[in-house]
């Protein structure tokens, strides 16, 4: 029985050294009880010098935390394609993406054994690849135009489930050709949804031109959009608009609602019959374009104040994909911080593997008006001043740190509720006695609230409550 038990071992051992992947093993107590000489070259050690050591002791950088070793044995969950960044007993800083799996007898855990692919020899290769790059470049170049739409589905981070919604929502856009319309305050990633529906829409092939419609006049907004024709204009030459060169692809215009109203009666009549003519020609160019529009107010506020118009909206509102402000969605922050930790480690050539708890409890706390791109700034200031291995209070920005004086100072001021929650709940309870009153009737409910009857069903929408629409 011994004999077999020790031909098994030799065997387990013979088959996992052959294997082309990194491969590490340990006991219940951290404690490495296998190594392969693939590992070993990765992380730059020989394999006696890990085996019967703890993880820790080889690699002090990691802790209990960062280590996908340990937090397996410790939680006996599965951790699939995690990346980790750690230096070996050397200094040599290390860069691997990691499958780790508990090892179980019976119900009890005994181990964890990782399987890890090793980025930090591609990283070396791009770092040398561009010096050389740099050293054949003897003329002044200029910077190379990137267009089309770079973000995927994979861009697309969330732990909220009202937010994993809305991406399954935006995927069946994707599969269409219809319009969208795509609304969301500043910074909560529009443009990021948009693009991942080009890229992974039938359209993906063909071009996806952006155009931002704030703030320019009616006679610019028409040339860029429909272009021009020579000697309409003084200095006007033959060019191609928006609408030609995104033929085929996808046309994104955001702020649609700052277009001047006159102008949204021409996008609109193009729309319609997909028909385009250059601005002081005769010819006309019927284009293949897919429309999707972003607005940073709701459509149905800017119908009420008249900066939208109604035929457009309707034309537009095939898809309507609303998502949700960072300040609603909680679950999101320490994910998205830890996230953009990592995006700047490599940018910044930092080592930082862990943002302290009370700066998340402190993240958690904001209302983030700037959403998602203010705490992207945010976590970019931090990794530009921190020196450890830890994002802790005092490397955040000094905007944020003024109004907090501790963080159990700031837990006592919860008690009172913010201004926005208390007027949500104040709306949410008004709207509820009206359709009481009205036995549920909208128009009726809307007249005593004296608001449009739109405005009231956006509202109750907002507040979950349109299961109790009825006229």
């Amino acid at each position: 029985m011994f004999l077999k038990s020790f031909e098994t071992k030799q065997m387990l051992e013979a088959i996992l050294g052959s294997i082309d992947e990194a491969i590490h093993a340990v006991n219940s107590e951290g404690i490495t009880i296998f190594y392969n000489k693939v590992a070993a070259k990765h992380d730059g050690v020989e394999i006696d010098e890990v085996l019967g050591k703890h993880v820790l002791e080889v690699f002090p950088s990691l802790n209990n935390e960062t280590s996908t070793l340990l937090k397996v044995v410790e939680t006996g969950k599965p951790i699939y394609q995690q990346s980790q960044t750690y230096k070996n007993t050397k200094g040599v800083l290390i860069d691997t993406i990691n499958t780790t799996l508990p090892i179980k007898v019976g119900d009890r855990i005994v181990g964890a054994i990782e399987i890890a692919k090793d980025l930090s020899r591609v990283k070396q290769l791009s770092q040398k690849l561009h010096e050389l790059q740099e050293r054949v470049v003897t003329q002044k170049t200029k910077p190379t135009t990137i267009s089309g739409a770079k973000y995927h589905w994979d861009d697309f981070i969330t732990a909220s489930e009202t937010m994993k919604n809305v991406k399954a929502h935006a995927k069946r856009a994707a599969c269409s050709t219809s319009p969208v319309i795509v609304y969301g305050e500043t910074g909560t990633g529009k443009e990021l949804l948009v693009q991942s529906i080009h890229n992974a829409s039938p359209r993906s092939n063909g071009p996806f031109i952006a155009q931002n419609c704030a703030s320019l006049p009616e006679s610019l907004l028409e040339s860029i959009l429909f272009g021009t024709k020579k000697g309409s204009f003084t200095g006007s030459v033959d060019r191609a608009g928006l609408f030609e060169l995104a033929h085929g692809g996808t046309l994104f215009l955001d702020e649609i609602h700052a277009m001047p109203l006159d102008f949204q009666t021409k996008l609109l009549r193009v729309l319609e019959d997909g028909v385009i003519r250059r601005v002081g020609g005769m010819e006309s160019y019927a284009v293949d374009v897919r429309i999707i529009v972003a607005m940073n107010e709701h459509p149905l506020d800017c119908l009420e104040k008249n900066t939208l118009r109604i035929d457009l909206y309707y034309r537009l509102n095939v898809f309507f994909i609303g998502i949700v402000p960072l300040r609603e969605r909680k679950e999101d922050i320490s994910l998205l911080a830890n996230h953009f930790m990592k995006k700047y480690n490599y940018q910044l050539n930092k080592f930082v593997i862990k943002i302290d708890d009370k700066v998340i409890l402190l993240l958690e706390g904001l209302e983030w008006p700037g959403n998602v791109r203010e705490l992207e700034n945010t976590i970019e200031y931090a990794m530009n001043v921190v020196d450890g291995d830890t994002i802790k209070l005092e490397h955040l920005p000094p905007i944020l740190k003024e109004p907090v004086e501790t963080i159990s100072v700031m837990e006592e001021k919860t008690l009172l509720k913010p201004l926005r929650v208390a007027v949500e709940q104040t709306e949410r309870k008004m709207i509820l006695q009206a359709l009481s009153i009205t036995k549920g009737n909208v128009v009726k409910a809307s007249n005593i609230l004296k608001i449009p009857r739109q405005t009231l069903q956006y509202k109750m929408k907002k507040h979950g409550l349109i299961g109790e629409e009825k006229e």
